[in-house]
């Protein structure tokens, strides 16, 4: 989007047409709303972009069908030349032909057509160019058949399209529909616009409406035009004085039959414009984040370079694009409504007053005529700045610019500095409310992602702390690490050949996130087609599980415009987090999935694992909605854009923690209820606090060794090194999955899912114990891993093997508690001293070493069923650690 500069945000508002309660469609679901299908056609406005055309910024949706539009605007038109009473001169006119031909060429190619120009719709900046207003009503409106009022304006619609006469959608008396006006009936409305510029007079106002049309349909049998309106209008002296190609202009906008007319593209071609197309530069759109353009930034300095300073008073926020700007006025305050309703476009009427017609038997009927308000009322009301502008008084111009390689802050400095930082350590809701913060996020990400990938460790950095919501859509295809030419490649994928899976995806976007107003409308459901389709297409090893619409629904509302994107991400996510989960036959991915699971709940909460094996209620009953669908088919998207936000910074095993946090919320439930209740209430899921729940599963994840939820079905590893998982530097040791390392023969090895499911507690390798236990060796021995110690949580290693083979030899710092020995008859810790130390341990991380892995499972076993937190197994016992050089013999005692 263009920086807002000297325009304003504007708002206006219309009603969209009522349906009836009582149908339903031919699926058997409710007809959509005619405002759904308006919001959702909207969307695509957002992304034309062209200095002949206002931005359009936003829609909201109110009650009783009601639409509020926000738009780039301007206070002076064409209506204020008029308002001259004289002619303009004709080097404007043909300014504003060009200008205006520019627009709406550049609108026709993105098929849309104008059908509402007017004077006091063709605004000007404050340099005099043109910009047209209100370019998308037709368009947004499905060509005026969602609206209950004819989209143009009687003077200045063609004749072709005065001839269909009026509609009404939903007159079931007609089976007729309007044939969608072509980008030729832009440019009589445009003639009508240049010869009232040309003579300084309105055309037919003072005409009777039906005598206007009349006489419009009429013209079909006038040779000149041209000429009719001028003796019509007594001022044919005005136009014999026009110079030619200003006439010439005139005659072909306002050819009667469309087939003779020329098109806006074909008008800008045409001779009448050789001594003024030179003027004007071709319209370059600025290249995407994501293509094969290189991207660069203009430098071009000023003459004077006194000119980039320009003192305290210079309005940094006029820089900003104008959809930031509308969306830190929305932080500080802005109400659409209440705007319009200060001035009297919204008007409130007692409920008596709303009262529908009352009709008696004999057909008499009393009441109230039509509500005129349901009609178009197209006045724009300005929204003021004033608010916004204050509460980011105190923001220095600085803060505009942060400087990217400033290690000591990722704030900009301000005179509110200090109220930044405080800001900071708030809840994330608070935080993404607050006007200030949120500016300061806004440019601070903006500028990162604009040096993307350049800058992405520092995008990923910046993501540890807040994603800004107006951005959430980039950052995430940063963090997912989408490169090149993303629509080519989506555009290059056959996603309109029929195949078998689109009865299934035609099933289920029906059912998929339908609370939300853009993923409900017509517009939404045919992207989410496209965008499922493309994946399944493109994955011809992989088919559709139900959940895929899910996982994509989250993307699609992010990039709702840029569907290439979303297919982008989407196909980023799924081989990082859900690895081979689509293959036709995923049992073994998903059951091993679901064990590794199981092993976590017992590694962090062994007391709830205890009762839920108890009772039978296994992981495969509640979580594999949960895992397949990355908990989108559980929590409403504003959940999941908080929880993905952190989940796409982790790895992996990071939605394993994600799980063990929301079991922990409702654990008191869970504990205090026998199997029933429990399937009960995962039925209807209660509400999980998700700040909280990122917030454990942070923890979580910082205390799981990477190799405790390693699966031989996981995605193999890309590199060795260089990857950004992680939230803090006390945790790097935990934040890599052991299949993102180069394998080593002291890697973990993969297993039999029978022998997987028989243990109760996670395996780790023996590069986890050597690094957690800070071992050092001979020389010639390193791990792969880079080691941090401070900060790290202390383990405990057990050696269950008998006392003869410990003192053979042992790793350096571990207790020996015999397995023979260990447990009483009732399954209790039997008091000795090595026990006792194990009790002082409770709650940090401990290892159980055997010479056997039965033997160390079982034990595990008992510990957990004891309730000790945090128990795993070395994988493949003592003799992992034999070729090493690191265990330890005791020295003889004298």
């Amino acid at each position: 989007m263009f920086p807002l500069g000297d325009a304003q945000l504007g708002a206006f508002t219309f009603f969209a047409s009522a349906l009836p309660h009582d149908v339903c469609g031919s699926n058997g679901l409710p007809l959509t709303p005619n405002s759904i299908k308006i919001l959702g056609r909207f969307q695509i406005l957002k992304a034309v972009t062209h200095p002949r055309l206002c931005q359009y910024v936003d829609i909201t949706r109110g009650k009783h069908e009601r639409l509020v539009v926000v738009a780039e605007h301007y206070e002076n038109s064409l209506k204020d030349l008029q308002k001259q009473g004289k002619p303009v001169s004709h080097v404007k006119v043909l300014q504003v032909a060009y200008e205006v031909l520019e627009g709406l060429e550049f609108m026709n190619r993105h098929r849309m057509v104008h059908r509402a120009l007017a004077p006091h719709n063709v605004l000007m900046d404050c340099k005099g160019s043109i910009k047209l207003a209100k370019f998308g009503l037709y368009h947004m409106t499905g060509h005026g058949a969602d609206v209950d009022f004819p989209i143009g304006y009687p003077s200045y619609l063609a004749p072709e399209v005065i001839a269909q006469g009026t509609f009404h959608p939903h007159d079931p008396s007609r089976n007729e529909t309007p044939l969608p006006s072509g980008p030729k009936t832009d440019v009589w409305s445009l003639g009508i616009l240049l010869f009232e510029l040309c003579v300084g007079r309105r055309l037919l106002q003072t005409i009777d409406i039906s005598e206007r049309l009349k006489f419009i349909l009429n013209l079909g049998c006038m040779d000149d035009i041209v000429t009719v309106l001028a003796e019509e209008h007594g001022c044919l002296e005005i136009i014999k004085e026009l110079p030619e190609n200003v006439v010439a202009l005139l005659r072909k906008c306002l050819t009667f039959l469309p087939s003779k007319r020329p098109t806006p593209a074909e008008l800008l071609r045409d001779s009448v414009f050789e001594g003024i197309s030179s003027n004007y530069k071709p319209f370059q759109k600025p290249v995407s984040l994501f293509s094969s353009s290189l991207r660069c930034a203009r430098l071009d300095l000023p003459e004077d370079i006194g000119e980039l300073c320009q003192g305290e008073e210079e309005d940094y926020l006029a820089e900003r694009c104008i959809d930031e700007v509308y969306y830190l006025w929305c932080l500080a305050g802005g109400d659409l409504e209440k705007e319009l309703t200060n001035k009297e476009i919204i008007q409130s009427k007692p409920p008596v007053c709303t009262l529908p017609n009352l009709v008696l038997e004999d057909g008499e009927c009393f009441g109230q005529g039509r509500d005129r308000s349901f009609l178009l009322d197209d006045t724009t009301v300005t929204l003021s700045l004033c608010q916004l502008k204050n509460r980011l008084k105190d923001v220095a111009g600085e803060a505009y610019y942060p400087l990217l390689e400033d290690e000591q802050s990722s704030l900009p400095q301000s005179n509110s500095s200090n109220e930044l930082s405080a800001v900071a350590t708030l809840p994330l809701i608070i935080r993404e409310r607050d006007t200030e913060y949120q500016l300061h996020r806004i440019i601070l990400f903006d500028r990162l992602l604009k040096a993307y990938p350049y800058k992405k460790n520092q995008v990923w950095k910046e993501a540890r702390a807040d994603i800004p919501p107006l951005l959430r859509g980039l950052a995430w295809a940063a963090l997912l690490g989408v490169e090149g030419d993303i629509q080519a490649k989506y555009d290059a994928i056959d996603k309109d050949t029929p195949i078998p899976t689109d009865r299934q995806i035609e099933v289920d976007i029906p059912r998929c996130h339908q609370y939300d107003e853009l993923l409900s409308s017509p517009q939404g459901h045919v992207k989410f087609r496209r965008v499922l389709k493309a994946w399944v297409v493109s994955h011809p090893d992989l088919v559709y599980w139900q959940g895929l619409d899910s996982l994509c629904a989250p993307f699609l509302y992010l990039n709702f415009n840029n569907e290439a994107l979303a297919y982008a991400c989407m196909s980023a996510f799924i081989p990082k987090y859900l690895y081979n989960f689509f293959l036709k036959d995923n049992s073994h991915v998903i059951q091993e999935y679901l064990t590794v699971f199981s092993q976590m709940i017992a590694f962090h909460d062994p007391q709830l694992s205890n009762h839920l094996n108890e009772i039978g209620f296994i992981p495969d009953l509640y979580a594999i909605p949960w895992f397949l669908t990355m908990f989108t088919h559980v929590f409403p998207l504003h959940k999941i854009f908080h929880l993905w936000d952190t989940l796409l910074l982790g790895n992996s095993s990071f939605p394993f923690c994600i799980g063990v946090a929301i079991l922990q919320q409702l654990r008191d439930r869970l504990l205090a209820n026998g199997f029933n209740e429990c399937i009960l209430l995962f039925s209807d899921l209660p509400e999980i606090d998700i700040e909280r729940c990122v917030r454990e599963s942070i923890n979580l994840f910082c205390w799981t060794p990477k190799s405790a939820t390693y699966r031989q079905h996981a995605q193999p590893p890309k590199s060795v090194g260089g990857d950004n998982n992680g939230f803090s530097k006390s945790s790097s040791y935990f934040s890599t999955d052991d299949q993102d390392l180069p394998k080593t023969d002291l890697s973990r090895e993969p297993i039999k899912l029978s022998e997987l499911k028989a243990e109760l507690s996670p395996r780790i390798s023996a590069e986890d114990l050597i690094d957690l236990c800070e071992l050092t060796g001979p020389g010639h021995f390193k791990t792969p891993t880079k080691r941090i110690k401070s900060s790290k949580p202390k383990i405990l290693a057990v050696d269950i093997r008998s006392s003869e083979d410990f003192h053979r030899g042992h790793i350096s710092g571990s207790i020996n508690i015999p397995y023979s020995t260990a447990f009483g008859p009732d399954g209790e810790l039997v008091q000795c001293a090595a026990n006792s130390t194990l009790q002082s341990f409770k709650g940090r991380v401990i290892v159980v070493i055997s010479n056997a892995m039965k033997s160390g499972a079982a034990f595990a076993a008992h510990l957990v069923k004891v309730c000790y937190p945090k128990v795993c197994i070395l994988d493949g016992g003592i003799n992992k650690m034999k070729p090493t050089g690191l265990l330890t013999v005791p020295s003889p005692q004298i």
